[in-house]
């Protein structure tokens, strides 16, 4: 396991927290992530430092909405689980590999995500990734 500060591993719980507040503010769930994963407001998180980083899920979330100029209200919801694990995997995810959350979207889009979380919720993060990354690949093979 990679051994990470407790800066990053605060910063993946953000994000977590940030999913759930997604959630509990009536967002559509799949419109959110996909709207969140490809936008700035993650970029700004993925970057080394940026002031977002510590602003707090609900200051995120504000960012984000203004950024994409309203997101989406109602639709499809998640359980709050899933939810969590899903916004605390992905940034875990970029610390593990490095990758930028739009790429990493592209590999798991939130259906692929929400599908998986049975199976891989349980699992160590960086082996949940793993799996989500060859899935993708035997995904793109099959193509």
């Amino acid at each position: 396991m990679t051994k990470f500060t407790l800066e990053k591993r605060q910063l993946c719980d953000i994000q977590g927290r940030l999913f759930e507040l997604a959630l509990k503010n009536g967002y559509d769930c799949p419109a959110f992530i996909k709207d969140f994963m490809n936008s700035q407001t993650a970029s700004a998180l993925d970057d080394t430092y940026d002031r977002l980083q510590w602003a707090g899920e609900e200051y995120i979330l504000e960012e984000l909405d203004e950024e994409v100029n309203g997101l989406k209200k109602e639709g499809i919801t998640y359980p709050v689980e899933v939810m969590y694990w899903i916004g605390y995997t992905y940034r875990y995810w970029h610390y593990y590999t490095k990758e930028a959350s739009r790429e990493i979207y592209k590999t798991a889009n939130a259906d692929t995500m929400n599908e998986c979380w049975l199976g891989f919720h349980t699992l160590d993060v960086e082996m949940a990734i793993d799996n989500l990354k060859e899935i993708y690949r035997q995904n793109c093979d099959i193509v």
